[in-house]
């Protein structure tokens, strides 16, 4: 996305609050969201994070619009989303609901789009990342956690539940050992599947239990560097018409500059490898204090036989080079298999 025809952040953050926006459109604003709860959490969030600098905004202001897509209705099915679309299923009817008119914007965990998104649609902003660590949450039976060895208190044998083949690959890779289940479901539903011991443990973002105040279930969080993230995870990006100028200015405002650059270098990494959602990919970029953008990538078999982790690091405004340049690598050194 192209954003070097709107006013910089800054402009308008200094405009009087009351002035940003007050005839921006018809009112309310109309805000998509799929309907678990830790996506209404995040879209409130962004709606808040809206009347704060937009006075129109608050109260009947906006209206959320909770979307069925067919990566929710398809929860109960036990497949996986690779074998029923990819990560698009938790956009299509979002996106068609936008194009439409019915919506102005919506609410998104950035891991969960599509790295090349539906054409008149962009990313309009993206928040503050929370913590993008993966959790492990343990049941009955297992042993003491380590932090720096976190697969030792798994018994031998154990049966994990995830439904994610990245967390699948790196666990395998560890521990050849255990025996991987699809577990699909809200946090909640995968929380009690591991407290009923339907499954011995399983895996989940801390981003997500933060923001749904259950950060305490983590059995113990993951470095990044032993589970590598997921591209995105921890962000919360937002959609909105590319022909919407008046939203996408608005949305600049609360716009996270670093965060956007984190994003840029994992999704471009992403895009170069442009895997299925059978090939397990991770991307993990971070800003240190001097400024400079690290990025860690990870490109796996299911099995975890074959895995390969590369970083790289440079300057800010090139996150996607550094993406791209990292992509290229870990794809070059890959076997053709694997994709």
């Amino acid at each position: 996305m192209d954003l070097s025809r709107l006013a910089a952040p800054e402009q308008i953050l200094a405009t009087p609050r009351y002035q940003v926006a007050p005839h921006m459109r018809a009112m309310p604003l109309h805000v998509g969201t799929r309907g678990s709860p830790l996506a209404l959490a995040q879209t409130r969030n962004v709606i808040a994070r809206l009347g704060e600098i937009c006075a129109p905004l608050q109260g009947s202001g906006t209206q959320e619009h909770i979307i069925t897509t067919t990566g929710d209705a398809s929860q109960a099915s036990g497949c996986r989303l690779a074998d029923i679309g990819g990560k698009g299923l938790f956009s299509k009817e979002i996106d068609e609901a936008m194009l439409a008119g019915r919506i102005d914007i919506a609410v998104h965990s950035l891991k969960d789009l599509e790295t090349t998104l539906r054409p008149g649609i962009v990313l309009g902003c993206v928040l503050p990342r929370e913590d993008a660590r993966d959790t492990l949450i343990l049941g009955p039976g297992c042993g003491a956690v380590d932090p720096w060895n976190p697969w030792a208190c798994l018994p031998a044998g154990a049966h994990v539940g995830t439904a994610s083949v990245r967390r699948q690959a790196q666990l395998l890779h560890a521990r050849p050992d255990l025996v991987v289940s699809i577990i699909r479901g809200n946090v909640q539903t995968r929380l009690n599947k591991v407290a009923s011991g339907a499954t011995q443990a399983t895996l989940l973002a801390y981003a997500g239990l933060r923001r749904l105040g259950l950060g305490e279930q983590a059995s113990l969080i993951i470095h990044p560097e032993m589970m590598v993230p997921a591209a995105g995870q921890g962000i919360v990006g937002i959609t909105v018409r590319e022909s919407d100028t008046q939203m996408r200015e608005l949305l600049a405002t609360i716009e996270d500059r670093e965060t956007r650059a984190l994003a840029s270098a994992e999704r471009a990494m992403l895009a170069v490898l442009d895997g299925s959602c059978n090939t397990p990919i991770g991307a993990y970029a971070r800003i240190s204090a001097d400024g400079t953008l690290h990025l860690t990538g990870l490109l796996a078999s299911p099995d975890g036989g074959y895995l390969a982790k590369r970083r790289l690091a440079g300057a800010m405004h090139d996150a996607v080079a550094i993406g791209n340049e990292l992509g290229a690598a870990l794809k070059k050194d890959a076997p053709r298999w694997i994709f």
